[in-house]
């Protein structure tokens, strides 16, 4: 419950109060009873005496009195001194003692039980109980919190205007997203302002990014800017196992926010609710349609003029419903991508705000080597450096901190393994393989680092390429140099040892993926032609396809487009090996270098080699798609 809910509910407080209350009520009663009870037999002075002394003393015509019930026998005795003694006694089954008492002339009278504590707790107890336990579950079918029938209630999360802390001034890096939501702030701020010349406030707007980028940050942000009630949950939080839960739960959702108009309703991996509808083959609807369903009606039914906006986030846009999309309902589409390098530094200079900063840290350079971060890797950067830091007992994080994080997240862990010489002469060659051709090249990502220290999942060695600028676009003849790149260990291997390894798996694998898009999505084989044969729909953030493995051509499409992919990686192997072939004396000299030093610097290679630097802001080269991030070539 929000501050402001407490606020304005009246709590029942005290110990006997609701339905639980009845429950201690009877408790306390029971053991006032007993407590009672307890203090009547204490405060009983009588003389408590076995039976077979109570015959023996009638025996002897000492009982005076006697009072007769159908549990205990109570009177009066002499004493051996002739002293009158109060006495009871638990009455046995005896017919003869009517007679006997009559021959002994014993005064003697019937009694009635007091059983009345013993009644009072077998039948006014066992009432209570069951009123008590009558009622607990019924709060417990009934009730908000937990009930079970509390289930078809809305699971959001409800933050009141003042819980938000989040402002457009913890975001950066997403200028234009935050730009276009600035607008949905004066929608909720005042609403007059767009409404008296006849507009519409939007309804909803759709957050669409990768994930990482931000898109719930900016969601708290417009509410912690308005001033307005915010309400969060989760897509998969609407479905249940139970028919007809869903739609319960959306209805209640957008009455609870009707209520406190104008706020947000924000609603996360909206995918997961709003799939494209399909006929199930089992014929009817399915749980999640109905509940799509009762969210396009609610969208559609609640009024604009309230100030309820819905906002979602997605990664994965082109699996929703069409219907979701149409105006009236998500109005506006944000996109939140990854950011720039001037973005990056941006984000960077949020996250280290709390963390204690050398001076010879550079963030435009830090800013510069990660390209292809989202907010939360970044994120994620600073808090290893930090940690790194840390762990070397330093005062303050300084740039080296940095670089090792950035390896850290890019590469993996570091792992040291005890390898014998020609194995490590091996890994020295192969990633060097791919630093020269990587180097000699033009158009490609700079060469930041080589190593044979392994790193990650089974990288014995890896070879660090990181982007100088944001490229959009990718040239033929930039991924063909690719292609020689990733082709140039096995060309090194060849050319040194005349011998393969297996360490060119995964290198293999990228280069025959990269020449069959080539081939089959980019229209870049002449054989072919720009006819796109791979029938299938790349997502527009993740990293997985979907569709069916391939498209729908002849099979003698089939050999032509899988001789083209042959030819493409044949040649990217001989420009490889060319290029080892002319530089063979460099690469023995760098590889005595590498198992000596075992890390060479991408500036030291260059020096090396004979080639400039590059730095930063550098046009020469050409453009090129979003850098893929710096995946290591595996050596296994």
């Amino acid at each position: 419950m929000t501050p402001d809910q407490s606020s304005k509910t009246p709590r029942r407080t005290g110990l006997f109060r609701g339905p639980s209350g009845v429950l201690w009520f009877g408790a306390v009663l029971f053991g006032l009873l007993l407590l009672a009870n307890a203090v009547s037999t204490a405060l009983d002075s009588r003389e408590r005496l076995e039976y077979s002394a109570f015959k023996s003393l009638l025996a002897q015509g000492r009982i005076a009195e006697a009072r007769i019930s159908p549990e205990t026998i109570s009177g009066v005795y002499l004493n051996e001194d002739g002293v009158r003694t109060s006495f009871t006694t638990v009455r046995v089954e005896d017919p003869n003692l009517a007679e006997q008492l009559d021959a002994q002339k014993v005064r003697y009278a019937g009694e009635v039980s007091q059983r009345w504590i013993g009644e009072l707790i077998g039948w006014i107890l066992p009432v209570l109980l069951i009123i008590g336990l009558w009622l607990f579950f019924f709060r417990r079918i009934g009730g908000a919190e937990g009930g079970i029938m509390s289930f078809a209630r809305s699971r959001a999360k409800i933050y009141a205007e003042d819980d938000v802390k989040v402002s457009f001034a913890d975001v950066a890096g997403v200028d234009e997203a935050r730009d276009e939501l600035r607008e949905i702030v004066e929608f909720l701020k005042t609403p007059q302002k767009y409404t008296t010349l006849g507009g519409r406030i939007p309804k909803g707007v759709l957050l669409v990014g990768p994930p990482g980028t931000g898109k719930t940050l900016l969601a708290r942000a417009v509410a912690g800017e308005a001033k307005v009630p915010f309400f969060s949950l989760s897509g998969s939080e609407f479905v249940e196992m139970f028919v007809g839960v869903g739609a319960a739960r959306v209805r209640d959702l957008f009455k609870q926010a009707d209520a406190r108009a104008p706020c947000i309703v924000f609603i996360d991996e909206l995918d997961a609710l709003g799939k494209a509808r399909q006929q199930s083959p089992m014929g009817g609807h399915e749980e999640r349609e109905q509940t799509l369903n009762q969210l396009l009606a609610e969208m559609d039914g609640f009024d604009p003029k309230k100030g309820v906006i819905v906002m979602a986030a997605t990664n994965r846009p082109e699996v929703l419903d069409p219907a979701l999309l149409r105006p009236g309902r998500f109005d506006r589409r944000i996109l939140v991508d990854r950011p720039d390098v001037k973005g990056r530094e941006a984000i960077l200079r949020i996250h280290v705000k709390s963390v204690k900063l050398a001076d010879s840290v550079d963030l435009s350079v830090i800013a510069a080597r990660t390209g292809g971060f989202a907010g939360a890797d970044l994120a994620n950067l600073v808090n290893e450096a930090a940690l790194l830091a840390a762990r070397r007992d330093k005062t303050a994080v300084d740039q080296s901190d940095f670089d090792e994080a950035i390896d850290r997240v890019v590469a993996g862990l570091e792992k040291r393994r005890a390898l014998n010489p020609r194995i490590r002469r091996v890994i020295a060659v192969h990633e060097l393989g791919h630093a020269i051709v990587a180097t000699d090249l033009p158009g490609l990502d700079p060469v930041h680092k080589v190593s044979i220290v392994g790193r990650g999942f089974g990288a014995l060695g890896y070879t660090m390429q990181l982007p100088t600028e944001d490229r959009y676009l990718r040239t033929r003849s930039e991924l063909q140099h690719e292609l020689a790149v990733l082709l140039g260990g096995r060309a090194a291997e060849l050319l040194v040892f005349n011998e393969m390894t297996t360490g060119a798996q995964n290198d293999l694998m990228r280069a025959t993926a990269i020449a069959r898009a080539m081939v089959t999505e980019f229209g870049m084989s002449d054989a072919v032609g720009p006819v796109n044969h791979e029938g299938r729909q790349r997502q527009m953030f993740l990293d997985t396809d979907t569709g069916p493995e391939r498209g729908v051509y002849a099979e003698e499409t089939a050999r032509l487009i899988d001789a083209e992919v042959k030819r493409l990686v044949t040649e990217a192997a001989d420009t490889a090996r060319q290029i080892l072939e002319a530089r063979r004396e460099l690469l023995d000299r760098l590889t005595d270098l590498l198992l000596e030093k075992e890390v060479i610097e991408g500036e030291e290679l260059r020096m090396l080699m004979g080639i400039p630097n590059v730095t930063q802001g550098d046009d020469t080269a050409p453009a090129a798609l979003p850098p893929r991030e710096s995946i290591p070539s595996d050596l296994h």
